[in-house]
């Protein structure tokens, strides 16, 4: 990171961005090592409210915007350093129906074959993907495999590991599959260790809250009543 700085700034290309997590880590990053800075060149998001939070977070950044991923001609992205893709997860992960992400298939999941266009446009150095668990269990390790050989097939040599958020100092039992892929020559890359939990949610949470911040019974009903529906769809916990 350190060859990275204000007059050299880490490229960054982030798809199906959300509020953009990987830039908010990205500024982390900036706190903790001196010198390095970053820059969002393109970001790929469509849903309106995800829009609309990423633009309250980096204001400066919203017209890099490419909008829909299937639609996108990347010949007239800019070029960047670093893409990351953590593709729709609905698909694969047991809160769903886990209808798989097959190339062509027409899940949500299967936009992952979606990146593989902007791969091999852009050609970044660096490919960063987070993704339920699920994806690398036996009922679709085919798929992340054959992914895998894609993105080999492209010049990238992929690590990947399940990583647990609580064994990297985040109070949270969440486990997820953390690809990361290097072009080129390079030296071999080593996940991190898992450090200590020095916070527990007990330590964060306020003994005391507002009413205002308390959901109603009605509330409640409403939020079980969507997730019902969105089961009897096949869309999980969306």
């Amino acid at each position: 990171m350190s060859k990275y700085n204000k007059e050299n700034p880490l490229r960054v290309t982030t798809l199906f961005s959300g509020y953009d997590s990987q830039c908010l880590s990205l500024e982390r990053l900036k706190k903790r090592i001196p010198g390095f800075d970053y820059e969002l060149v393109n970001w790929c998001e469509f849903d309106k409210y995800a829009i609309q939070a990423h633009n309250a977070l980096f204001p400066q950044w919203e017209e890099r915007n490419l909008g829909d991923i299937t639609k996108v001609d990347w010949s007239k992205a800019s070029k960047c350093d670093l893409l990351t893709y953590s593709s729709p997860c609905q698909d694969f992960s047991n809160a769903g129906q886990q209808k798989g992400g097959e190339e062509g298939s027409g899940t949500r999941s299967s936009l992952l074959w979606e990146c593989r266009k902007a791969i091999e446009t852009l050609k970044p150095k660096y490919l960063l993907m987070e993704n339920v668990k699920a994806l690398v269990s036996k009922k679709f390790a085919p798929t992340f495999l054959k992914w895998l050989n894609v993105l080999e097939e492209l010049g990238y040599t992929n690590y990947y590991e399940v990583m647990n958020a609580r064994d990297q100092g985040c109070p949270q039992n969440r486990e997820r599959i953390f690809v990361f892929s290097i072009l080129g020559e390079h030296k071999p890359f080593h996940f991190p260790q898992p450090i200590p939990l020095e916070k527990r949610l007990k330590d964060v949470l306020e003994p005391e809250v507002d009413d205002k911040y308390v959901l109603s019974d009605q509330a409640i009903e409403g939020f079980l009543k969507h997730n019902e529906n969105h089961e009897a769809k096949g869309t999980g916990f969306i």
